[in-house]
This record gives C-alpha cells, sequence and structure tokens, in this order.
C-alpha cells in the first residue's frame, strides 16, 4: 500500500496508485447544492488535496474518478475554466510579498485568457480574466483559493503589514461577488476566519462549511474509513508492539482522534499523523513536529493569558470564529490552528467547551510550552519530567516538593510581571505534564490551585495557598473532604499543603501528612 503522505496532486496521487479515501460523494453533493463556500480546517489536514481533487473534477477528468463514488453521479463531466490561486507559495514579510504572489497568478492566467491595459491593479486584472476566461470557453468559471489566510497569519502582531494585506485581499476576493454571473463555483480554503476580510463582508452568499453538519468530513478520516481503507496496516502495527487489534485501534484512537467541528460532530483522525503511522507502523508525533506553534506561544504571552482557561472556560460559537480579537483572546487562533477541538456544547447558553483533541497535540503542545513558563531549558524537558515522575512512583514527596520549590526558586529565571497568573500558567503546564504519565485530576472546581496525583501505589493530594501557610492548606483538604474517595484504598495517600510567596514569588514552605 502506498500513502500519499505529502501528496497534494489528486492526478499524481490516482496516478501513481496511492491510496486515496474516497471523498468524492461529498464533493458531488457540495458542487451540485451550492456555489461558493468557504471551509477553514487546521494545516496537513487535506485541504489542498480537496481543491486538486475539485480542479480535477471541474477539468473533466473523468479517467482518474474511475471506480470512485463520483463516477455514478455525474453524467456530464463538463470541462470548465479553473482559476486555481495557491497562497502557499509565498512567505509574506514585507509589502510587496503579496503583491508579487498575486502578479505571478494573475500573469499565468493572462496567458491564457488575455489582458487589457487599462487593468492596473490586481483586482481589476482578476475581473477582467474571469470575464474573459468564460466568454473565450463559453463556461462559467471555476476559482480555487488555496490557503486564502496564508498571508494574514504569518503578519499576525504586525498590524501595519496586516492592514495592508488587509486592504489588497478585501479588494481583491470582492470581485467574486461583482462577477458572479460569470462565476459556476467558488471555494475559498484556510486555517483561519479573518471576518473583515471581504470574504466574509463582501460575499455575504459565501456559505461557511467549517462548522457544517453535512460536510464535517469533507477533510480528515473517520473511523469507518479507517476499516474500511486500513485494515492491513493496523494489523501490521498491532503485531509490532505485541498488542491485540482491539488495543491498537484503541491507541490509535488516544493519539490521533478527537478533531470535533460542530456541536455533536463525529470524531475525526488527523490524516497526516495517522498516514504516517500507517507507513512506518510506528506511533510518532507527526503533525505537531511538522510546524511550531511558536506564533501561538507569542499571542498567549502577550495578551497574559491564563493557561488554565485553554480547556476549563467555555467560549462562544463567535469567540470561535473572531480571529482578528486575538489580542485579547488568543482561543481562536489557537482553536482553528488545531491545537484545541471542540469537546462539548451547552445547547442552553450555546457555549462550547474546548480541549486537546488527542494525546499527540496535547502532549506536544504542553511540552512546547514548558520552556517559556517554567525555568527549563528546552533540552532539558524530558529529564525534568522524568524526575518528577519517579519520585510520585517511588513515593517520595519530600524530594517531589524539592524538586518543585528548586524550580521556582531559580535565581536565572525572571517572573514578569503578575506572580500570581505565572504561578498558575506554571502549575497548569506541570499539572498537565504529570498527567501524561500518572492519573491527575482537581478534586474540586472552585480552586486552580489542588490536584490528585494517582500511581500505582500511592496517591498524593496536593492543595496550594496563595500568602497562606501550610497548614491553612492542609486544611482545606481535611474541610473539603478531599480524601474521602481514598477511605478504602489501600494505596498510601499523602496529603501536602504548600504556600506560594507572591512576595517573594517562590515556594516558601510545605508540610506533608
Amino acid at each position: 500500500m502506498k500513502y500519499p503522505i505529502g501528496i497534494q496532486s489528486f492526478e499524481s496521487l490516482i496516478k501513481d496508485g496511492y491510496v486515496y479515501v474516497d471523498k468524492t460523494d461529498l464533493i458531488y453533493q457540495l458542487t451540485t447544492t451550492g456555489r461558493y463556500y468557504f471551509l477553514s480546517r487546521p494545516r496537513r489536514f487535506g485541504k489542498s488535496l480537496l481543491i486538486s481533487t475539485l480542479e480535477a473534477y471541474f477539468s473533466g477528468q473523468r479517467e482518474l474518478f474511475e471506480g470512485l463514488a463520483i463516477e455514478k453521479l455525474e453524467k456530464d463531466w463538463t470541462k470548465y475554466p479553473i482559476l486555481h490561486l495557491d497562497l502557499n507559495t509565498g512567505k509574506y514579510n514585507e509589502k510587496h510579498s503579496l503583491d508579487d504572489v498575486l502578479n505571478d497568478t494573475l500573469h499565468f492566467w493572462e496567458n491564457l485568457y488575455g489582458n487589457s491595459p487599462s487593468e492596473v491593479t490586481p483586482e481589476l486584472r482578476f475581473k477582467g480574466i474571469i470575464r474573459r476566461a468564460a466568454e473565450k470557453t463559453g463556461q462559467r468559471v471555476v476559482i480555487l483559493v488555496d490557503e486564502y489566510d496564508k498571508p494574514m497569519l504569518q503578519a499576525l502582531g504586525n498590524e501595519k503589514l496586516q492592514d495592508e494585506y488587509r486592504d489588497t485581499l478585501k479588494a481583491f476576493y470582492s470581485v467574486m461577488k461583482t462577477q458572479d454571473k460569470y462565476i459556476r463555483f467558488g471555494l475559498l480554503t484556510g486555517v483561519t476566519k479573518f471576518g473583515k476580510v471581504s470574504v466574509f463582508s463582501d460575499l455575504n452568499n459565501l456559505i461557511d462549511l467549517s462548522m457544517d453538519r453535512q460536510f464535517q468530513s469533507i477533510c480528515g478520516i473517520t473511523d469507518e474509513e479507517i476499516h474500511a481503507y486500513f485494515e492491513e496496516p493496523l494489523r501490521e502495527i498491532a503485531g509490532n508492539y505485541s498488542i491485540t487489534y482491539d488495543e491498537i485501534c484503541k491507541q490509535l484512537k488516544e493519539r490521533y482522534d478527537g478533531y470535533h467541528f460542530l456541536r455533536n460532530g463525529m470524531d475525526l483522525y488527523n490524516p497526516f499523523s495517522l498516514l504516517n503511522t500507517f507507513r512506518s507502523k510506528e506511533f510518532g508525533n507527526y503533525w505537531f513536529e511538522t510546524g511550531t506553534p511558536s506564533y501561538l506561544v507569542k499571542l498567549l504571552k502577550d495578551s497574559d493569558f491564563c493557561l488554565p482557561n485553554l480547556t476549563d472556560e467555555g467560549v462562544t460559537a463567535k469567540t470561535l470564529t473572531d480571529v482578528e480579537s486575538f489580542r485579547d483572546n488568543p482561543i481562536a487562533v489557537i482553536y482553528q490552528s488545531g491545537y484545541l477541538t471542540i469537546k462539548g456544547y451547552d445547547e442552553e447558553f450555546d457555549i462550547y467547551q474546548l480541549g486537546f483533541p488527542n494525546k499527540e497535540v496535547a502532549e506536544g503542545f504542553i511540552k512546547y510550552l514548558l520552556p517559556y513558563y517554567v525555568p527549563v531549558k528546552d533540552n532539558e524537558t524530558a529529564y525534568f519530567v522524568s524526575n518528577f515522575i519517579a519520585d510520585v512512583r517511588k513515593g517520595n514527596p519530600e524530594q517531589f516538593m524539592k524538586r518543585l520549590a528548586t524550580m521556582f526558586s531559580d535565581t536565572d529565571y525572571k517572573i514578569v510581571g503578575d506572580a500570581e497568573l505565572y504561578f498558575q500558567n506554571a502549575f497548569f503546564i506541570v499539572m498537565r505534564m504529570l498527567g501524561f504519565y500518572t492519573k491527575v485530576e482537581r478534586p474540586t472546581s472552585e480552586s486552580r490551585m489542588d490536584m490528585v496525583i494517582e500511581t500505582k501505589d500511592y496517591v498524593y493530594i496536593v492543595e496550594f495557598k496563595l500568602d497562606g501557610t501550610p497548614e491553612e492548606a492542609l486544611r482545606q483538604i481535611e474541610e473539603k473532604g478531599y480524601a474521602k474517595p481514598f477511605a478504602m484504598d489501600k494505596r498510601k495517600l499523602y496529603r501536602i499543603g504548600v504556600n506560594f510567596s507572591l512576595e517573594k514569588r517562590s515556594i516558601d514552605g510545605w508540610k506533608i501528612k
């Protein structure tokens, strides 16, 4: 079996014999029930392949679709003129960067369909090309835009450049509305939804598929598709790890499944990680390692974001799609980039609960955050975590606390700004890191500064106080009854009261009971 890792051309995928998970029934529905669409999905989720498949379909290349669902659905196989704009190709760090990419594409189209001396701006040239393409071929035009938002994303944090890109794209995309009579179909894809770009203001007839139930699986892979196309590699991986078929399916789901793009939506696997796993017959952090979220960390730091809010706070649908409020709340960018996904929905208040989609993303994101929030060097992360885990597994709470106190007393690490926010964020990261290897929970939703750690032989109940005393923390453990669920448990139980001094900006005492 040949796996189409990194292959974005539908034509080469089919001709070279790579496996293709058939999405053409959805593509046929898409093209026959509407005309203008937008779709946002995380990177490496199959958007470019979708664009390429649509290009082959609208080119009338019936031979590429033999044996696929659409072969029986489509009768005409009409060839349309296609204008495919791929904004993946540029590095957008200067005003002319976007102009250069647009000019190169427009010049290619003009060689096919002609130009006019009066068309001097990108939007005027685009307008003339659409009209001439329709008139020259006798068929309306298909417009496909891949990663429409890449210039905007790369300019995050640079307001002047982003405003310039916004003005250029606003004028360019608005042409699609004015030339409606010449257009058969239009799809724009990207990672994010920038509301102020004309795609969503001037093009008010654009259907947003991002949270659409009918087309939720048009990118990504479902459980059903895994078992229809990949049974053989599943069983091979199970053999490599000497575990059962059911166990390998469970691990695959924990690592790569869990994306939801609407309330009560179906589970979707990240196709990039899935295909890499099937090819190598080994688990790995394939998706995360192809792109570090450095710009997201910058947003979190610049906005003084409280990290527990990533998974604790509910958000509205508007928050999920309002990327341009990122300076105050980076949740939308983090969600649309694929590091968070929908985990629950409160219908009464129209509130979405977010969380990490799967183990690959959770581990990768938290480990990446660690050196930014905790005084640990990037190359020492694994050593740092393994020491904490060894302490709790061996039943050594004193050493665990000494290690934790040393971490916060590192004199080379300066806590800038809100010390309470810093401690909450550092605590969140340490707790999440421990949770990848042991069972870690918060015993109450009332406080963000407590946790229960469970191993095979030990249970630790830890309560933190800010500018209090260890005795007060221990007293709260008793008063709140945190230990009651473990009254009949044979494991050894430790109660740990800890105080964090905001003035000293460090742990200044603890007691173990």
